[in-house]
């Protein structure tokens, strides 16, 4: 990329961000988008992005990186490809578990693949599409499983199929083609048997997307022609022969959108087609490129799939440079843009990290910055969603530091992946606790209805403008726990966690939870409202007071008997521990509340005034407290003064 493009770009980049002026209203969950939208956001750290890499089986290309390895040696393989997606910031990943008409998952239909054992048929000793998701979900990756869905084999011998293989056994299905062997997509009993294929994997596995690539009809060879002409005759309904081939995948393609979400609403379902759909020197809504056009030549009407609805995402891979002649990537990039405009598809891009620094590609490629000057053209087209990267051995590889640069300007922060569909968010989830420990903050939080978590962490009081972006976003988890090493052993911090469903909508945030600097190194906070909270059915809730902590508060009667209200909590090991209360305040509450201290030495009990000093913590002393999870202050009833005894919120830090 040139200087002066460099240039305009930033100026570009600079005047759009800041033209947009900070926001003023509260935020709530159902206006998370229009609160983004009025804030100033960082495009640096963009919220939601997807972010992945292609994971190649067919040939070994990437996983199994050869074909009979240990059950052991294959699992401890792909382990390193997820770990690499979460070191480099990635959210989801792209897994080949259909390359060649075999399977990944132990299939009725179709053999096992033999890019596992080496031979087709033979059984692995595991299930690897169960391994798969299972490995992935605990890393909080997406995983999408990828179908080519006509190719047998890359030869064109079907003796060398396993006997059972259904293209052997229905020499119909197929046909031969520059020494490779296809199904026919114009028979609608193949079409079929592919979508039942691909169907018996979404419906056995919690995989969360469905990924077909760009390979539909086959490339075309000079000189050959596909040999389809029975089926078509059998099945052309009167259409031209291109029309009728583009009219297959259509159906596929549309059938499968329906057969997938009708079976499982929440798996996303998209196609990584050929970049070009069609030049406009040939159609007047195609882009303003020169190259082989895959309307033409490969049948694929990928423009249409996104105006028609039948893909949730598109990613159609854009593996030319910036400036191309023949198919520059920001042209196509804009017009791919354009082309989802409004139709709720999503634009991933598909990047060609197998060219950075890799040698007999041209100059531009030898430029370490050429991918990430294709992340900067992304920021000025809202409609992209993401990039996917081919595939998984060149993001590893990091020739000429192509990839580091990029994580370096784009991937400094996480980032949600882009909601799907209208599902309601989940409701807010509640911090229980924030503890200093030797390699950072411990969290624990819990909430419901929550397929995974993100943790936000600020320095200073959080506005609404806080969770516009990613800037203080500090990591998703699908667990309700979460150890933040990043965090500086001297700064307080104050730390906030929202809920996400399976399609990625995000709750409001919880109540934030401070942490103190080093000198404190413990500290825990339970509101009435958290699980660790318990209390008859004698008190009852309110929001009366402005004063409340949280989103309200108890109340009761004072009584001659105890009927505490307990505050449970886990001390982690035995020492002296700050206890405070939070209260509203009022005139009419009771002026000497009885709070029970479960001290190492017995219970101890103190008076508090709770007409006076609400809002705020307040010290009721130093004690020595045991370690172990237990009821550690209540709020007792037992008073012969009047007034409600309020129990609100309790905080316990080590000294």
């Amino acid at each position: 990329m040139t200087t002066l493009l460099r240039l305009v770009l930033t100026v570009l980049l600079a005047v759009l961000a800041g033209a947009v002026a900070p926001a003023t209203a509260p935020a709530s969950a159902s206006s998370a988008s229009s609160v983004a939208s009025a804030c100033t956001v960082d495009p640096a750290t963009p919220k939601r992005q997807l972010r992945a890499m292609w994971i190649s089986s067919v040939a070994n290309i990437d996983w199994p990186s050869r074909t009979g390895l240990s059950v052991s040696a294959q699992q401890a393989e792909f382990r390193s490809w997820l770990d690499l997606a979460v070191q480099r910031r990635m959210n989801a990943v792209v897994v080949q578990v259909r390359p060649t008409a075999d399977t990944f998952w132990p299939s009725t239909l179709e053999p096992w693949s033999q890019w596992l054992t080496g031979t087709q048929g033979g059984a692995p000793g595991y299930d690897p599409l169960a391994f798969m998701v299972a490995e992935a979900h605990a890393r909080n990756l997406e995983l999408h499983a990828w179908f080519n869905p006509y190719r047998v084999a890359n030869h064109d011998d079907p003796s060398r199929l396993i006997s059972s293989h259904p293209a052997r056994r229905n020499p119909g299905w197929r046909f031969a083609y520059d020494g490779k062997l296809y199904y026919n997509p114009g028979l609608p009993q193949v079409r079929d048997f592919i979508e039942d294929v691909i169907m018996d994997a979404v419906s056995r596995y919690d995989i969360d997307g469905v990924h077909l690539d760009d390979y539909f009809y086959p490339y075309p060879v000079s000189g050959q022609a596909i040999p389809d002409s029975a089926a078509y005759a059998a099945h052309g309904g009167g259409m031209n022969v291109h029309d009728w081939r583009r009219e297959n995948v259509n159906l596929l393609v549309r059938e499968l959108d329906q057969r997938i979400h009708a079976a499982k609403p929440h798996v996303t379902f998209g196609i990584s087609p050929f970049g070009i759909w069609r030049n406009a020197s040939t159609d007047p809504l195609g882009s303003r490129t020169s190259g082989l056009q895959s309307y033409d030549a490969i049948y694929a009407d990928s423009r249409r799939w996104v105006k028609q609805g039948w893909v949730d995402y598109i990613s159609p891979q854009i593996y030319w440079h910036i400036g191309f002649g023949t198919a520059a990537y920001e042209v196509l990039t804009a017009w791919w843009a354009e082309t989802v405009r409004g139709t709720g598809t999503q634009l991933v891009i598909g990047q060609a990290a197998y060219r950075a620094g890799a040698s007999g590609q041209d100059a531009a490629w030898q430029d370490r910055t050429e991918l990430s000057d294709h992340l900067h053209v992304n920021r000025q087209h809202p409609e992209v969603a993401g990039d996917i990267y081919f595939s998984a051995k060149d993001v590893r590889a990091d020739r000429i530091d192509a990839f580091s640069t990029l994580a370096a300007a784009h991937y400094t922060k996480p980032a949600l992946l882009p909601a799907r569909g209208t599902a309601a968010a989940p409701a807010a989830p509640a911090i229980t606790s924030a503890t200093r420990v030797s390699n950072g903050v411990s969290l624990a939080f819990q909430g419901s209805g929550a397929r995974s978590y993100a943790i936000y962490r600020t320095t200073g009081a959080a506005g609404e403008c806080a969770f516009a972006d990613a800037r203080n976003l500090v990591a998703t988890t699908t667990r309700t726990a979460h150890t933040d090493t990043t965090a500086a052993p001297g700064t307080a911090y104050t730390y906030y966690v929202t809920a996400l469903n399976r399609t990625h909508q995000e709750s409001a945030p919880s109540a934030g939870k401070p942490v103190t600097g080093s000198g404190e190194t413990f500290s825990v906070t339970v509101d009435n409202t958290d699980a660790a909270f318990t209390a008859s059915a004698n008190w009852g809730t309110s929001t009366f007071s402005p004063q409340l902590h949280g989103t309200d508060y108890r109340f009761a009667d004072p009584v001659s008997a105890s009927d505490p209200a307990w505050y449970r909590a886990t001390i982690p090991a035995a020492g002296s521990y700050r206890v405070e209360v939070w209260h509203p305040a009022n005139a009419g509450y009771n002026s000497a509340a009885p709070h029970i201290v479960t001290a190492a030495g017995g219970n101890q009990t103190i008076a508090v005034d709770q007409r006076t000093g609400g809002g705020a913590w307040r010290s009721l002393g130093t004690f020595s407290l045991a370690a172990g999870t237990y009821n550690v202050v209540g709020v007792s009833r037992w008073t012969s003064t009047t007034g409600y005894v309020i129990a609100d919120a309790v905080r316990i830090t080590r000294v």
